[in-house]
């Protein structure tokens, strides 16, 4: 199938820096044609922006049944989505419909990709999102499929203190960041399966249930790793509020209260995955997205 990648993908894959990623990138449409070959699915058309870490393909199975076929380079960890997909077994998440099949795709039911969580007013959005969050924080399967908390956060936190030295205003949040990382990976409370990149944007309706997660980076820790990400939803809506810091305090307590998460710890992963993320997005030369995650980091 000719066709161009979508220039969001295009742009998040020159971002990683990575050969195997651009070689990835180079090859895709030949990929997608295997994969659907492999699978007898017949490409109707690439989803378009798309994500940042794979291709999104729109398919029909042999049945005339639709399906999603996702492609992803072997740097997001497709395999290790495809573990945590059938282990939800549909239960909160997207359906795998190949789980037998280990070639870097996964075919996946169709959900309404144009219908995200995020599209309701914020107090619903938070609602629903937590709903369907709770229902993935399972027993992590059996078997080493997916990177726990520590070991992930500990290869982000060398890489946070490495950037101190080109962005040494950053210097304090970095500090506090990961100090706060220290502290909360020497006494998780519990294991379970998480998404590892949950958002209001994961979450997408779905004939089967209302709302489903889809694109999990999935990993194995405490449920309040994988809420925090949650906290900064819409940050550009929060740092545009004369309100914000006040509207994300109560954010973390509202979280944490309804799922029944500590709101220390689950302010302490919150103000680590803040400054992570706006540390790389420096990084990158996303500057406008570093001010606001590094300002929204402050407020913790």
């Amino acid at each position: 199938m000719a066709f161009e990648p979508p220039q969001r993908l295009v742009n998040a894959l020159g971002e990683v820096r990575d050969d195997g990623a651009s070689a990835w990138l180079a090859r895709v449409g030949t990929l997608l044609d295997e994969a659907a070959a492999r699978r007898e699915v017949t490409v109707e058309r690439v989803h378009v922006p798309g994500g940042r870490s794979g291709l999104v393909a729109h398919v029909r199975r042999a049945d005339g049944s639709p399906a999603v076929l996702k492609l992803a380079p072997e740097r997001f960890r497709p395999e290790a989505e495809r573990a945590a997909l059938t282990h939800w077994d549909g239960f909160g998440a997207v359906r795998l419909l190949d789980p037998g099949v280990n070639d870097g795709a996964l075919l996946l039911e169709r959900l309404h990709p144009e219908v995200s969580v995020r599209t309701l007013p914020e107090a619903k959005a938070l609602l629903e999102a937590a709903g369907t969050l709770r229902r993935l924080w399972v027993e992590p399967p059996t078997g080493r499929n997916c990177e726990t908390v520590p070991e992930r956060t500990g290869r982000q936190a060398v890489a946070v203190r490495a950037s101190v030295e080109a962005f040494p205003e950053v210097a304090p949040l970095v500090d506090a960041a990961l100090e706060a990382r220290e502290a909360l990976v020497a006494s998780a409370p519990e294991l379970r399966l998480l998404h590892g990149t949950f958002r209001q944007s994961k979450v997408l309706s779905g004939e089967r249930m209302p709302w489903l997660a889809v694109g999990p980076d999935p990993v194995v820790g405490e449920c309040a790793f994988d809420l925090a990400r949650l906290v900064r939803d819409r940050v550009e809506d929060l740092i545009g509020s004369p309100s914000g810091p006040a509207i994300t305090r109560r954010r973390v307590k509202r979280l944490a209260e309804s799922l029944d998460v500590d709101q220390e710890r689950l302010r302490g992963w919150t103000l680590f995955r803040a400054v992570e993320s706006g540390v790389r997005a420096l990084r990158v030369g996303r500057e406008r997205d570093a001010e606001n995650l590094l300002e929204f980091a402050g407020w913790l």
